[in-house]
């Protein structure tokens, strides 16, 4: 039988990952040009940037929606405070870190070493779920160091939905190693265990389970969708954003025609004059826009002469044009 996507998360049945220095607001409005129905996440931003930061950390595109704050932090006031003020400024979904191993994430006391916590994590979303009316998420791995057992991701599970009310989990289906590895090799290393995510769900049939870790097609994510509730795409949507220009056809069964990458690269042009009207660097938005055209016809050229060029001072949209024109369009099916 497969689940059920028809309750308050179905938004989630696909969405990109939180990816810390990438998913910026530049990277999520390039992506909903691709995607209308995909879930999208910020980067982690933690409590005391937002509280204390003198940016606005909490800045989003309208357009952007659906889309959900990651949040990093383990003091369930602090996490309540940002929580609320997320939720004036109209995010769609509050989703706590408990999955990032970084030890300077470690450091600050969350993440994933916060799974040897669950009743701190319970706290945290108890208290953020009494101030805002909008879904509060947890994304966690599977297990910390030598706390990998099934039994230690149930009594998890079980506690932070029972005590702090979580009812949708992303799982990232990977240990985390706390120490010896990166957060790179955290990525990689530790084998997948899609199975144990899928037993999760079985076990836990009331939640709404998400998997995450290692999905490359949308195959990939129709398959999982036989066992879960969502599937949530890390750097393959990134670096090869195309990817996502049939999500809402094959995952979301809507009938609407696809993109062509060209057409996708003009729809950010009035984007790109806007932010440049207001100060930013054409680097910073097309470094996202990069992968966009992987493994056609002139994509080198595409690549090499935004990133030799969109750095350079007063650089504008006749950069993003000229390495369209390296594409040949004939082929741009």
């Amino acid at each position: 039988m497969k689940p059920d996507n028809t309750s308050k998360y179905a938004a989630n049945r696909f969405s990109i990952a939180p990816m810390l220095d990438w998913t910026d607001r530049h990277c999520r409005y390039f992506h909903r040009l691709l995607t209308n129905e995909t879930l999208l996440y910020t980067e982690m931003v933690t409590t005391g940037a937002i509280i204390h930061g003198k940016g606005d950390f909490l800045a989003y595109n309208e357009e952007e929606h659906p889309v959900a704050l990651q949040l990093g932090g383990s003091n369930p006031q602090d996490l309540a405070t940002c929580a609320k003020l997320a939720a004036e400024r109209g995010y769609d979904e509050i989703n706590l870190n408990v999955g990032c191993p970084s030890d300077r994430v470690q450091n600050g006391r969350f993440g994933a070493c916060l799974m040897a916590e669950p009743q701190l994590v319970a706290d945290c979303v108890a208290a953020m779920r009494d101030v805002v009316d909008i879904p509060v998420t947890v994304k966690t791995r599977i297990g910390i160091d030598d706390q990998d057992s099934y039994e230690f991701l149930t009594d998890f599970v079980s506690i932070v939905s029972e005590k702090g009310g979580c009812d949708q989990f992303t799982i990232h289906a990977r240990k985390a190693w706390l120490s010896g590895l990166s957060p790179k090799e955290n990525r990689e290393i530790p084998p997948l265990d899609y199975p144990r995510a899928y037993q999760l769900k079985k076990d836990f049939a009331h939640l709404n389970i998400a998997v995450n870790g290692g999905v490359k097609t949308l195959g990939d994510s129709l398959a999982h969708l036989e066992h879960v509730d969502g599937v949530m795409v890390g750097r393959e949507a990134y670096q090869n954003p195309y990817l996502l220009a049939e999500v809402d056809q094959q995952i979301f069964g809507l009938d609407k025609p696809i993109k062509k990458r060209s057409q996708v690269v003009k729809e950010m042009y009035p984007y790109i004059e806007a932010q440049l009207s207001k100060g930013a660097y054409l680097g910073h938005i097309t470094r996202h826009m990069i992968g966009l055209f992987q493994a056609m016809p002139g994509a080198r050229q595409w690549r090499r002469y935004i990133s030799e060029n969109a750095h350079k001072p007063g650089a504008g949209i006749e950069v993003v044009e000229a390495a369209l024109a390296k594409i040949p369009q004939e082929l741009d099916v």
